[in-house]
């Protein structure tokens, strides 16, 4: 755990009921870019950090090896769940390669990169593996900020889950999203904050198309990582 003082950084929720947070976190982590500033964000906040990553019949699975080698190399628990019935429920871009991707977000609609269910069954299954291991803080890179029209990663939905998980098993769990009010721009610098910006740049997959990195620089996933990364750069400089 980082003791030195990042006053910049987005602080761990308290618990309402008294008590002070756990010093175990689990982090969903996918193995690109805002998940895996998440991952660093935990291992400064808590002691003990876990990762949980799911294989759910995405078209590129080298982004839970990445996943697997970033905890490997900084020294965080790691956990990887096959949750392939997920691409059975429907059809989307990301695990149906026979589906075109929208390079736009249709009006009116969700892109067809919305995986239905998908950060409801990652994070009920996260939360049962949390419970487990005795660690009641978990942490997810969703942001309503840059969300991509996707439901499942608004405040209210997380908040909602939040409450329903811990009626479920009688805990009392703490969704913390770092990145929740935060834009890409915003999401880099924190990882510069952390010490880690390179590495995140370098060792992280956001591209549709299953390119680490800097990606393919063409589809939706990259054109909001660069612009992000060239907007904080330029604040740099």
């Amino acid at each position: 755990m980082n003791s030195s003082p990042i006053s910049s950084l987005p602080k761990p929720l308290l618990r309402l009921s008294g008590g002070a947070r756990g010093d175990r976190a689990l982090v969903v982590l996918s193995g690109g870019q805002d998940s895996t500033t998440c991952l660093f964000w935990a291992k400064h906040h808590f002691k003990e950090v876990y990762a949980i990553t799911f294989v759910y019949g995405q078209k590129h699975s080298i982004e839970v090896k990445l996943a697997e080698e970033i905890c490997r190399d900084y020294d965080v628990n790691f956990r990887l769940m096959d949750v392939s019935f997920i691409s059975q429920l429907n059809h989307n871009a990301l695990t149906d390669s026979s589906i075109v991707m929208d390079q736009e977000k249709p009006a009116g609609a969700l892109p067809n990169t919305f995986v239905p269910g998908r950060n409801l069954f990652f994070l009920s299954i996260a939360a049962v593996y949390a419970r487990e291991i005795g660690a009641f803080d978990i942490v997810t890179g969703v942001s309503q900020t840059d969300f991509s029209g996707y439901p499942d990663c608004r405040d209210a939905f997380i908040r909602s889950l939040n409450v329903t998980l811990n009626m479920a098993m009688e805990e009392q769990f703490i969704i913390h999203t770092p990145l929740m009010w935060i834009d890409k721009a915003e999401t880099w610098k924190l990882a510069d904050d952390l010490g880690v910006l390179d590495v995140i740049r370098r060792r992280t997959l956001t591209c549709y198309n299953g390119i680490p990195g800097d990606g393919c620089g063409h589809c939706p996933a990259c054109h909001l990582r660069r612009a992000g990364l060239e907007q904080y750069l330029a604040t740099k400089s």
